[in-house]
């Protein structure tokens, strides 16, 4: 599903325009982002979803063409971990 799909999909459920769909999706990333951006907090979606920066460490590894050493510096990424509603769609229940 691309994400005019979504819209559309989020719109009929929710008996809005699509466009209202729109703003609503592009305001939930936005927030997200920033939430996710400042590290301070996750973001939690009982049930569904939830959003936390994590921290990496910085590593070596091997190029996997020659072999040779490459130092990755630390930096950070996004966690996402599915929710026990989520988990239990994806069973197919």
């Amino acid at each position: 599903m691309n994400r005019s799909e979504l819209v559309a999909a989020v719109a009929d459920r929710a008996e809005v325009t699509r466009k209202d769909a729109d703003a609503v999706l592009a305001a939930f990333a936005e927030t997200v982002g920033e939430v996710v951006a400042k590290g301070d907090e996750k973001v939690t979606i009982p049930g569904f979803l939830t959003f936390e920066r994590t921290h990496r460490a910085a590593r070596t590894a091997r190029n996997p063409q020659t072999g040779d050493p490459i130092e990755i510096p630390a930096g950070y990424t996004v966690k996402v971990a599915a929710g026990s509603k989520l988990k239990e769609a994806a069973k197919g229940k």
